[in-house]
């Protein structure tokens, strides 16, 4: 099954203020009959590059079999860490980065690659706040999430 994926992630006052993320997931059925689901989350405490990792968490968690995935972001984080292999790169130097520093949201890039791990996905970079339909309605989901709640705990391992 093909699926696409749209997210955003949003942080009010980044690095300690309220968050959000949206997604938006799409597919055809067999019958040509296009399918969408919209899935969005606040929390109390984030950062903004968080809740673009748990927007595209969110997204593959919420299949339910093997799909070929592509997955639109604005974040050029999310889409470089997998299309410039900085992820094999970190996991090959157990998780640091650069000047041996520590990978920054490792807690979530772990359970971002097991959520990976069925599928078959495709990172795509979007410019963001440029118009693209499903990307301003992810922003719009990400934000009223941040702004309204109701908010979850982000409990990061490391950030």
């Amino acid at each position: 099954m093909k699926v696409t994926i749209y997210t955003d992630g949003a942080a009010r006052g980044n690095p300690d203020g309220p968050g959000g993320y949206g997604a938006i997931l799409q597919y055809v059925d067999p019958k040509g009959q296009l399918h969408e689901r919209e899935l969005s989350q606040g929390y109390e405490k984030t950062t903004n590059n968080r809740m673009e990792l748990m927007a595209a968490i969110a997204g593959l968690e919420a299949l339910n079999r093997p799909c070929q995935v592509t997955l639109y972001s604005d974040s050029a984080y999310l889409v470089n860490a997998f299309n410039q292999h900085w992820i094999e790169g970190w996991i090959r130097k157990g998780w640091k980065r650069g000047k041996n520093e520590p990978v920054k949201n490792t807690d979530l890039w772990k359970r971002l690659l097991e959520a990976k791990k069925p599928h078959q996905v495709e990172f795509v970079w979007v410019k963001g706040h440029a118009g693209h339909r499903e990307n301003e309605r992810c922003d719009q989901l990400a934000t009223y999430a941040a702004d309204h709640g109701p908010w979850l705990e982000d409990r990061p391992e490391n950030s």
